[in-house]
């Protein structure tokens, strides 16, 4: 399923706006859709009558029923549902161990509380082994942003770190014929973070911003040789990374951005600037995890 999309469904009309979305990246990418509902059987403590078999042809039909709604609108794609025996965590996270991407739906603005399932989304987020796309919804149907908008992508580290978030970008960049904005944000560190090594190589460019600019081009340089129609816009700003990165997304359709992965466990931490551009951005947000 390597070459595969796909999208977690609770029936919630943040989930279908979702799985909309997911259905147009699916055919600008030529590649197959899968629908995951995730359902298990957990009979209350209380004195409520449940019925088994009923529960589950309810999310029988709650698959049948997007399955059908995407094969209308749009017919030439490759669709497959299934539902997953499992909590909603660890169902999202194993399917997501064997698919390109994991697209999940969002309420608006607000705290990560909104996301698709109630909190599992921002876990789902911190632990998925390929790119979350978070998509807002309004009203049922994802938010709208301009069709003509850029990709707008965070960029940090040096060269390897950030090849990972590059890559998912450009690739995003060229599938709309659209241009790509990186973006850089750079802060003085505290005096005790100056080394006399770092300041001479900031001295050979002229200074930390020259340095931080230079930094840039380096991380970009393989992905433009390999992506020579996509038009790069490059921005370097001193400040807080999510705040540039914000500022410079206002009219984007995409932001990509990444999240280290952390070999020990630490909840659900997802980073700092993913945390503010999943906060705040309203167009869809990938979360790209990189080593």
């Amino acid at each position: 399923m390597k070459r595969t999309l796909v999208v977690g469904v609770d029936g919630s009309p943040e989930s279908r706006a979702a799985a909309d979305w997911a259905a147009r990246e699916a055919v600008r990418r030529d590649t197959p859709l899968h629908i995951v509902h995730a359902w298990l059987w957990q009979p209350l403590a209380v004195p409520i009558v449940q019925d088994r078999d009923a529960e589950s042809r309810r999310a029988d039909e709650l698959l049948t029923e997007v399955e059908q709604e995407l094969t209308h609108r749009y017919p030439s794609l490759a669709l497959t549902a299934e539902v997953l025996s499992d909590a909603p965590v660890p169902a999202l996270l194993h399917t997501a161990k064997e698919a390109e991407m994991l697209i999940l739906g969002t309420r608006g603005h607000g705290a990560l509380l909104g996301f698709l399932l109630g909190s599992y989304g921002q876990q789902v987020i911190a632990g998925a082994e390929c790119p979350v796309v978070s998509v807002r919804s309004a009203h049922g149907e994802p938010v709208a942003v301009p069709e003509e908008g850029e990709v707008v992508v965070g960029q940090q580290g040096g060269v390897e770190e950030s090849a990972e978030v590059l890559r998912v970008a450009f690739e995003e960049a060229a599938a709309r014929k659209v241009p790509l904005r990186a973006v850089r944000a750079w802060s003085l560190p505290p005096v005790y973070g100056y080394s006399p090594g770092s300041m001479w190589i900031a001295d050979q460019f002229g200074g930390l911003e020259p340095f931080e600019k230079a930094a840039l081009e380096q991380a970009l340089e393989p992905w433009r040789l390999r992506f020579p129609e996509v038009q790069v816009v490059t921005h370097v700003e001193r400040g807080s990374a999510g705040q540039v990165l914000l500022s410079e997304a206002s009219d984007a359709q995409l932001v990509v951005v990444g999240r280290r992965v952390r070999e020990s466990a630490v909840g659900t931490r997802i980073g700092s600037v993913a945390h503010a551009v999943l906060h705040h951005a309203a167009c869809p947000v990938a979360v790209v995890p990189h080593h």
